[in-house]
Parts: structure tokens; C-alpha cells; sequence
């Protein structure tokens, strides 16, 4: 079994979860044995799922299972919310050329700690810009871009598009799109080139912002109904109509 890279439950639809879920029941129907999740607890990357995996199939009671994962959903959330905060603040800079000291600020006021100094912050993004006219540079890693980052590497890639974004242009920033592993900001940063008005390119970001929050919220909670119904031994049909009560 290969380790799942590209599971992500902010960003991976209902429909692609519970089909997971699914199929997390029938290998343990099929095996009746603990090492298809000891296997999944091995490879599984994604945070919440993880969790729930290593919580539910432990020997916690279900109300404490309950309490466990309600409480890893609004720490996830928050950490998203906050991810997404920053984002928004980010590509609104880009599209007004705010300066990049006042975006900085801005963007480390999201976080509840200090996460980076401002001082190594814009050394590192300094360099970034340099590496990016530097012929050796490798593009690839350079511009990598992806919510999964750690926060002061996130934050420390946005200042690095603010700065280019304000010294050499907005057109500058479309070498950046193929880089971009995260949908939210590949379509603001495509706003941001196509000169969208500063109000509307606002207005989407929040929306969409809060739609994308909205849905991880759901999938959250159908991931956490679905593993405890498994936890439960219900039968396959059962845990299907729990998926399908949380999509329209």
C-alpha cells in the first residue's frame, strides 16, 4: 500500500470520502482482520482522517470518541479558517500593491503565536525572488505552493508573491499558477492577473472562503458518522445511508 499524498479532506468532495469510507468497511469485511487498519493508520496523511482512524478503533468509549473528534474537527477548522484568512489577505495585497510590510503584519496577526520573525520572513522571501531569475534555480521546489505547508513556510511563500507581485508586476505572477496545489488560491491569483476590480475579487474570495469551511464542516461530520458506524459493525447498506444523509 502507497502512502496517500493527495488525500485531502478540505478539498477532496463528499462523494470521493464516503467512497473511502466504503471502502474502508468492505476490506474489513472481507479480511476480518486489524491490519487493514493498522495498514490505513500507517499510510493515511490526512490529519482528521488519521485521527479517526487511530481514536475510534481504539478502546475509548464512544462518547469519548464523540468528544475526541468534535474537538480535533474545530481545531482543524480553525487552522483552515485561519490558513484561508491569510490567503485572502495575501492576494488582496497582490491585487492593490499594498506594501509588503503592512501585508506581513496583516498576515501574522491571523496566527495566535508568532510563527516567523518579520526580519527572517523577508530575508527568505527576498531570496526567493532572487532564486527566481537565478537560471539554477529548480522551479519546481521554488514555487511550490500548497495549504499543507507549515504556516511560517505558507506565510513566508506569500510574502514572496506580494514582493514579486508589487516589484515586477502582476503578469509576473502567472508562472506561479502551474505551481499552485491549492484551488482557493490558484483562482484568486487568476483574478488578481486578470485585473478583477479590488471589491469583487473580495467579495469572491470571502464567499468562496467561507463555502469551502462550510463543506469541510460537513465532510467532517459525515467522516466521523461513517467510522463510528463501522466502529459499530453496521452492515455496508447502513453505513451508505449515513453518507448519503449528508449529500443533497
Amino acid at each position: 500500500m502507497e502512502e496517500q499524498k493527495d488525500f485531502d479532506i478540505l478539498e477532496m468532495p463528499a462523494e470521493g470520502l464516503a467512497a473511502y469510507w466504503l471502502s474502508i468497511k468492505k476490506l474489513i469485511d472481507v479480511k476480518r482482520s486489524k491490519k487493514v487498519l493498522e495498514d490505513e493508520i500507517r499510510y493515511t496523511r490526512e490529519p482528521y482522517i488519521k485521527f479517526l482512524l487511530e481514536t475510534a478503533f481504539s478502546d475509548l468509549d464512544e462518547t469519548t470518541v464523540r468528544r475526541l473528534t468534535e474537538a480535533k474537527a474545530k481545531t482543524l477548522a480553525e487552522e483552515y479558517a485561519r490558513k484561508l484568512s491569510t490567503m485572502q489577505i495575501a492576494l488582496l495585497a497582490m491585487s492593490s500593491q499594498e506594501n509588503p510590510r503592512i501585508s506581513f503584519v496583516r498576515m501574522a496577526s491571523q496566527f495566535p503565536i508568532s510563527i516567523i520573525s518579520e526580519k527572517k520572513a523577508f530575508a527568505l522571501a527576498h531570496g526567493l525572488v532572487d532564486g527566481l531569475f537565478d537560471k539554477q534555480s529548480d522551479p519546481t521546489l521554488l514555487l511550490e505552493f500548497d495549504h499543507k505547508l507549515q504556516p511560517d513556510r505558507l506565510l513566508v511563500k506569500m510574502l514572496f508573491h506580494i514582493i514579486l507581485s508589487r516589484k515586477e508586476g502582476k503578469q509576473q505572477l502567472e508562472q506561479l499558477v502551474p505551481h499552485i496545489k491549492t484551488p482557493f488560491y490558484t483562482n484568486g491569483i487568476t483574478q488578481v492577473i486578470d485585473g478583477f476590480d479590488h471589491r469583487i475579487l473580495k467579495s469572491n474570495l470571502k464567499i468562496q472562503a467561507d463555502q469551502i469551511l462550510a463543506y469541510s464542516k460537513t465532510k467532517m461530520d459525515m467522516a466521523a458518522e461513517m467510522c463510528l458506524g463501522i466502529r459499530a459493525k453496521q452492515t455496508y447498506d447502513d453505513i451508505f445511508r449515513i453518507a448519503r444523509a449528508f449529500m443533497p
